[in-house]
């Protein structure tokens, strides 16, 4: 067998695998897994450079190997302020993604909007049709073009990959991304470049008690209902959960997160990005701007998923992404301990994602802080 044959098998057979366990989500579904909830195990002194230092179970997406989502009965789902109505067979269609408000974004080209068959998976079902992603997701919107295309080019050579590489997510972006061609991640580039994030989506909240979470379906954290739910000390970790576990299930891009870090993590985290706490680590501002919102062609990091940067400064530091430009965060990363990481995702998701954005209201913050009385 030739190498190109052998390497069309084995990206065949993992977009099946991949296939298989997205529809199998299920919205509203929460199961758990031994070990999720609960303080993490971890090196003593926190050191990410000590030998089997693994990567933090909170901060990366799971796979549940038992997880069998309930079957489609047919029922339409709905989201709040749609008119929408889509059975779980029309949301889980990887090739359809669900467009709960489709004012709210332009028409979508037909990369975004259906993909390619039978491997091209439309960008627009994992990102969401406004680009803005989830937790296991980038947030694509607004990305500099030469940025957007280095991390195709990473990804489609193999330089970008993550630490927990089997995650769906990951393999779902390998797969997909690896028989596009260059004039079809030009039009997902150009529609996406379109769509800022005009609100904060993530509320950062400092406490140190947190929901007891579980696995929503089979990716990422949730609060725990029913006899698991309960309150539990944050220790090193970021809780970043849903608003509403069901619609985001659903992929309704209005519904937003709370991220929960250990107090003090926001001052500690800004004097790390705005100064390099005395050599600990290089100012990110340098690079991403006062604002965090990018230069040039240096991505925004302001208001995004903190366990999705989280995921990214890990992978740098692990190694295992080491694209064309990966070398201008090896000096930022080499010294972070886990805290200094916490803390400086937990300051650059509290900023505005955006020029003009609007901020989280004093009511969601109050409603956000309530869920932890």
């Amino acid at each position: 067998m030739s190498n190109s044959v052998r390497a069309l098998t084995v990206i065949a057979a993992l977009l099946l695998v991949t296939s298989a366990l997205v529809v199998g989500q299920d919205a509203g579904q929460m199961v758990g897994v031994a070990g999720v909830s609960g303080l993490a195990k971890v090196n003593p002194a926190a050191n990410i450079n000590a030998a089997g230092f693994p990567p933090p179970y909170w901060a990366y997406p799971a796979n549940l190997p038992d997880y069998v989502a309930p079957p489609d009965t047919g029922a339409p789902q709905h989201v709040p302020n749609s008119n929408v109505g889509l059975t779980l067979t029309q949301i889980r269609d990887l090739f359809t993604p669900p467009d709960w408000h489709p004012e709210d974004h332009p028409p979508m080209p037909s990369i975004v909007g259906h993909g390619r068959k039978p491997q091209i998976w439309a960008c627009g079902y994992c990102h969401l049709p406004v680009g803005w992603g989830k937790p296991e997701n980038a947030n694509v919107s607004n990305l500099p073009e030469a940025y957007f295309m280095q991390q195709v080019a990473d990804f489609k050579n193999g330089s970008r990959r993550s630490t927990s590489y089997t995650t769906v997510p990951h393999t779902g972006m390998v797969a997909s991304i690896l028989p596009a061609t260059p004039a079809e991640v030009k039009e997902a580039y150009d529609y996406f470049a379109k769509n800022k994030l005009p609100f904060q989506r993530y509320k950062v909240i400092e406490t140190a008690t947190v929901p007891k979470t579980k696995v929503q379906g089979s990716w990422v954290l949730a609060p725990a209902e029913g006899p698991g739910a309960g309150k539990e000390p944050i220790g090193q970790r970021i809780i970043e959960v849903p608003d509403h576990p069901a619609t985001t299930t659903l992929r309704d891009w209005r519904s937003n997160f709370t991220t929960y870090v250990p107090p003090g993590s926001i001052k500690k985290g800004e004097a790390l990005v705005t100064t390099g706490g005395n050599g600990r680590t290089v100012q990110c501002t340098v690079c991403h701007g006062q604002d965090l919102l990018g230069i040039g062609p240096v991505p925004p990091i302001a208001g995004r998923s903190a366990i999705y940067t989280f995921r990214q400064l890990y992978d740098f530091k692990d190694g295992t992404r080491h694209g064309a430009w990966s070398a201008m965060m090896k000096p930022v990363v080499e010294k972070l301990t886990l805290d200094d990481m916490i803390a400086i995702v937990a300051y650059t998701s509290s900023r505005l994602p955006s020029a003009g954005a609007k901020p989280a209201s004093a009511e969601e913050l109050k409603l956000s802080a309530a869920s932890l009385r």
